[in-house]
């Protein structure tokens, strides 16, 4: 397979012009916007599926020389085509042309994520072959709704054959999306016979499918990189979801091996081999980017808005085992995983263990754990490098070896938290597929932390617009608070207040000396955020449930509670610093002479500290606030006589020692009502 893979690289360019010719290069013609439906070919090897494609649009899909040489489609083939609809309109095809063969089965894969269509080729000579009963299996797990059933090669059997023929077909297909009798075509790529019918059904099953949301945030997975001279590096790819204009800046997920690109930025833009200024949902779309070379690219990346999405490592998911699976799919195994153009190992961890009775512990459960054939289960996937998953994302997997398709499912949730309770009741309604109710959940498993808008668009893929119109009843209800940028979830909330009343009670109960907690070692005990934290503050002093004063809380009603000989010591101490003046005595002298212990006495002085009754100018000096406001008025007085006072004239007027005399004006100076110049003092 080496020198196929060199092959490949050496030819990439010569497969672009199936979709850029280098006639147009990025210039010409504009593109018209029109419904476009991407349109993906399934079935076994030699059934005619790029012949087909070629009889519809005139485009050979092949163009690589491995699969001219050999007579096989290798790897993914595009082609367009437009179609004139019933009102009018016109309906714009792009074809996605997938190898047949079951060692090719990964690049087919590499094409199926973005289709909105299927054509089932079956070849009436052959009938179903293992590859039509796979390639069907994966379309069913990727959730394609909606198909036609060709078979091609009509005129190589008689017409009793091709009856037969369509009855095999028509058991094969009964219960599926595909159980239709009436849209099972049969065709002729050499003759044309049946083309016609063909398109008539194409444009009509391209009636039903629901236009992709181009107002969706722009995701684009890669499928081919290559450089075209003269424009420098170009990535192509189905834009599954969103819009792209021309200079618009992607980011890259997830980053090369061996770079740290990061941002990419637009330069042209193409959709079908015409200049466009932009791609919307539902195009096969051609990129010319600046700031990237093609070492840096590879299918598998994706391209999406910057600072908007975050990798990841693991995905829980809702995983069904084929029933054709070879053999139960245990706990811990390792499986290919695709998704979109990506492809890469994982391992696959079982979230619902089988019962095996009361002698076995959760770990053995696990261990014993496996999947059997036809079943369904929620699963955690574990990739051993980053990669962009969204919830909805549909997946494929693998068996390890030997490599046959075995089951696939959808991402749930991309974003998950480890050890989270009510984990399978969470998953169940994401499974649901209710929108509102999917993001009240994502908001009541972050609790009172809450979560923000920018996390939740990253967590869901959804935008600013539709999480706000889902959200809106909830909000208006009260179901949801919102605070500013973060939602959170009512009851989290309730249990938060509760949780700051019940620590702020505890804490006056413990120290009744004090006149509250602090707001900060209040948001600590109680684990909130400061954004949170302030919000649920606010919403209890609105309910008059908490009191904040300067920076302390208490609950109302619990200010500072004394026992007499508490109120008794108070007074002494307070009248010991009153009556001293600015000559006061050592704090450890006054709290020596009270009847009450140390460590209250000490929560006496702070108190009065905080009530800025008694202020503290040094480490070691406490003065009663009426001395130093009577200080400052005789500076005021002095001011009138001098400008200027030096530590002479200081304790002239005050009448202290040098002990007090140079802490004071030290506290004179941080007040503002002195400045130190020199040796001497400027009473401002």
């Amino acid at each position: 397979m080496s020198h196929l893979a060199g092959r490949l690289d050496r030819a990439i360019i010569t497969i672009f012009e199936q979709e850029l010719p280098v006639s147009t290069a990025f210039s010409g013609k504009m593109a018209t916007q029109m419904k476009s439906i991407i349109v993906g070919t399934a079935g076994h090897i030699d059934h005619g599926k790029t012949a087909l494609v070629k009889a519809l649009t005139g485009i050979d899909a092949d163009r690589l020389e491995e699969e001219k040489r050999r007579g096989i489609t290798i790897d993914l083939g595009f082609a367009h085509m437009d179609l004139p609809t019933s009102n009018g309109e016109t309906l714009r095809l792009g074809f996605v042309d997938v190898p047949g063969h079951e060692r090719f089965v990964r690049n087919m894969l590499a094409g199926m994520g973005g289709i909105d269509l299927v054509l089932l080729v079956i070849g009436a000579d052959e009938a179903i072959k293992p590859q039509t009963r796979e390639h069907f299996d994966i379309l069913q797990l990727l959730g394609v709704k909606r198909g036609i059933t060709v078979l091609t090669k009509s005129d190589t059997v008689d017409a009793e054959t091709l009856d037969v023929v369509r009855l095999e077909v028509e058991e094969f297909l009964r219960g599926t999306f595909l159980d239709k009798p009436k849209s099972i075509i049969a065709v002729s790529s050499l003759t044309g016979e049946g083309l016609e019918d063909l398109k008539l059904a194409i444009v009509a099953a391209a009636a039903e499918v629901r236009p992709r949301d181009s107002l969706a945030l722009a995701r684009l997975p890669i499928d081919r990189v290559f450089t075209m001279k003269g424009f420098g590096t170009v990535v192509t790819g189905t834009l599954v979801a969103g819009t792209i204009h021309r200079e618009d800046e992607l980011e890259v997920f997830p980053t090369g091996a061996h770079t740290d690109v990061r941002r990419v930025r637009v330069r042209g833009l193409q959709v079908h081999g015409q200049t466009a200024e932009a791609a919307v949902a539902g195009q096969r779309t051609a990129l010319n980017l600046v700031g990237v070379s093609t070492e840096d690219l590879s299918r598998g990346m994706t391209l999406v808005p910057p600072e908007t999405f975050e990798a990841t490592r693991q995905a829980d998911v809702r995983l069904r085992l084929l029933h054709s699976a070879p053999r139960a799919l245990k706990n811990r195994a390792r499986v290919h995983f695709h998704s979109y153009t990506m492809e890469t190992v994982a391992e696959v961890v079982l979230l619902e263990p089988k019962e095996l009775g009361p002698a076995f512990s959760e770990n053995a459960k696990l261990r014993h754990a496996q999947l059997l054939p036809g079943q369904e289960a929620f699963t955690r996937l574990k990739l051993p490098t980053t990669a962009l998953l969204l919830p909805g994302d549909r997946f494929i997997i693998r068996q390890f070896s030997p490599v046959v398709t075995i089951g696939g499912g959808v991402v749930l949730d991309a974003s998950p938290i480890a050890r989270m309770t009510g984990h399978e009741a969470f998953l169940q309604i994401l499974a649901g597929g209710n929108t509102e109710a999917i993001l009240r959940a994502r908001i009541a498993r972050r609790h009172h932390e809450g979560i923000s808008m920018p996390r939740l668009i990253a967590e869901t893929g959804s935008t600013k617009n539709v999480i706000e119109a889902h959200l809106a009843r909830a909000v208006k209800t009260g179901a949801v608070v919102r605070a500013g940028e973060l939602f959170l979830h009512l009851p989290a909330l309730e249990a938060l207040k509760l949780n700051i009343v019940r620590t702020a009670g505890d804490f006056h109960k413990k120290n009744p000396l004090v006149g509250g907690i602090s707001k900060e070692e209040l948001r600590e005990q109680v684990g909130a955020s400061p954004e949170v934290f302030e919000a649920v503050t606010a919403m209890l002093v609105r309910d008059k449930q908490l009191e904040v004063v300067g920076d302390l809380s208490r609950l109302p009603g619990h200010g500072v509670v004394m026992k007499d000989e508490e109120a008794e010591s108070k007074e002494k101490i307070e009248q010991a610093f009153a009556s001293a003046g600015l000559k006061v005595p050592a704090l450890s002298e006054v709290i020596a002479g009270l009847k009450v212990d140390k460590a209250r006495a000490q929560k006496i002085v702070t108190l009065l500290l905080r009530d800025k009754q008694l202020i503290k100018v040094s480490d070691e000096l406490v003065f009663h606030r009426n001395a130093l406001e009577d200080l400052r008025r005789r500076m005021a007085v002095y001011k009138v006589k001098s400008a200027k006072i030096d530590v002479a004239k200081f304790k002239e007027l005050t009448g202290v020692t040098r002990k007090y005399a140079i802490p004071l004006l030290e506290f004179l100076d941080r007040e503002r009502v002195t400045r130190r110049v020199g040796d001497a003092r400027e009473i401002l």
